[in-house]
């Protein structure tokens, strides 16, 4: 199960409520879509001397004032008992790509695309979805990518789109899910409060015999 996050622009508070929600969900993989690179360091650095920011109760008032309650009221699941970790071990778990305005966006040794296996579907991330070459259109069924106000999944041909929505400078913050079930991916996208935006989405997706991504 892939946790999506996106566009946090700073907001280590958000970060961490979208973190420690994905992981009660169930996710241990996590993909960080860029904005601002470098909150992933940050957010593991305050982490070390801190276990947690703060928690997030306002998602929902702001749902209610943007006329977006999309779900009944959310009674917060049950969190199980999941350790704390080091942040060593929280890192591996990530993987992140750059945006443009960030200093690794122009560092060879930084991909600016990545690869992430959710099953057996192997899914290409990428902040912004104009860095997306022609092989990576013809090879790849699954996009993951930032630099969007709201969650979503859309299907264009034979692909799928997926975004988290954005941490930071959204009307309404969110995070999301990416999961293999009974053999489909299953999007779901969630309020900071864990309210879910909406139904499930299904990726219809096709067999593919491979995937080619270039790293620039």
């Amino acid at each position: 199960m892939l946790g999506l996050l996106s566009d946090s622009h700073g907001d280590l508070a958000a970060f961490d409520a979208a973190y420690e929600l994905l992981r009660r969900k169930g996710a241990r993989r996590f993909i960080f879509a860029g904005a601002c690179y470098a909150d992933l360091d940050s957010w593991l650095l305050l982490r070390q001397q801190r276990p947690r920011v703060r928690p997030f109760p306002e998602a929902a008032l702001v749902r209610e004032e943007a006329g977006q309650l999309l779900a009944p009221p959310h009674e917060p699941d049950e969190a199980p008992n999941l350790p704390d970790e080091e942040p060593a071990r929280i890192r591996e778990r990530f993987s992140r790509a750059p945006e443009r305005d960030c200093p690794e966006y122009l560092d060879p040794a930084v991909p600016r695309k990545l690869v992430e296996l959710v099953g057996d579907t192997l899914c290409c991330v990428v902040h912004e979805k104009n860095d997306l070459s022609r092989d990576d259109l013809e090879n790849a069924a699954v996009f993951i990518h930032g630099n969007a106000p709201e969650p979503r999944a859309v299907q264009i041909g034979p692909r799928h789109f997926v975004t988290p929505g954005a941490l930071s400078g959204a009307s309404l913050r969110s995070c999301a899910l990416l999961e293999r079930v009974d053999g489909q991916l299953r999007f779901t996208a969630f309020a900071l409060d864990g309210a879910p935006l909406g139904e499930p989405q299904w990726l219809a997706l096709e067999r593919r015999s491979k995937l080619s991504v270039r790293g620039r």
